[in-house]
């Protein structure tokens, strides 16, 4: 699992980013996962862990969220 930071989250749109603490590329996040892992939102600068996916346009996506201590 990665661990990282969220770097926004626009929840009129459902979805936002997470910056890696590795240094590697960002990943998108969107509300399905975040509901899935039993959040109703995120907030800037919420530490997370997440596993990541490549969606159908090749990018990056936050999957399996759990809040980090």
């Amino acid at each position: 699992m990665t661990i990282g930071t969220v770097k926004y989250y626009n929840a009129t749109k459902g979805f936002g980013a997470i910056i890696p603490n590795n240094g590697t590329k960002e990943a998108l996040v969107h509300i399905s996962d975040i509901k899935l892992a039993g959040l109703t939102s995120l907030i800037d600068g919420l530490q997370l862990s997440y596993d990541l996916q490549r969606n159908t346009c090749s990018k990056r996506r936050a999957v399996n969220l759990q809040l980090v201590d």
